[in-house]
């Protein structure tokens, strides 16, 4: 008898965990981080890139980011990019560099962060699920098959679900931690 890729089924739903981990390094909590433009891409050259691939970001001040933007032409985009990315921030260009200048957070803008970051964790609760519908879309089809008896097909069908209740609980802890960190006044 065959057997489900349990392993794989694991490994694409770490992937999802640490994605979100990814995203909540880059919603600040009003220091500054240069892991906080990860999430920014750009309109260049005919397609959405990362801004790490057109820029240098560095962090000279704990309240100030800078963007070293590689091609002139391309500051007007990256400006644009890092107003439009919902991060609340407010680029200001200077020659090729852009100053980000980190706001002190107020409660208003605690709480739209912490909404930022229950939308992430969201997403990677319907990324895990994902992955679980593919797992048991797969046991269904290894069952009609033959490649599984009715017992087997339950026994990796709740094994599945139990991988899929750790990881949703994994993401709620991290929304937890984040939204803690955020809301400290």
């Amino acid at each position: 008898m065959a057997e489900p890729d349990i392993k794989d089924i694991e490994r694409r739903m770490d992937g999802a965990v640490e994605t979100l981990r990814k995203e909540y390094g880059g919603l600040r909590t009003g220091r500054a981080s240069a892991s906080l433009l990860d999430p920014v891409t750009v309109e260049a050259y005919g397609s959405a890139m990362p801004l790490n691939q057109v820029a240098n970001v560095s962090v000279p001040e704990p309240r100030l980011i800078t963007v070293s933007v590689w091609d002139r032409s391309m500051v007007k985009a990256v400006e644009k990019a890092i107003r439009d990315a919902g991060l609340g921030l407010n680029p200001q260009s200077d020659g090729q560099t852009i100053r980000v200048p980190i706001p002190e957070l107020n409660q208003e803008r605690r709480q739209e962060l912490a909404k930022v970051a229950a939308k992430y964790a969201e997403q990677a609760r319907v990324a895990v699920r994902n992955v679980r519908r593919d797992g048991m879309d797969t046991l269904k089809k290894m069952l009609k098959d033959g490649d599984l008896s009715e017992d087997e097909q339950k026994v990796w069908a709740d094994r599945v679900q139990a991988i899929t209740d750790a990881h949703i609980k994994k993401i709620d802890e991290a929304l937890a931690t984040k939204e803690k960190e955020i809301m400290q006044v």
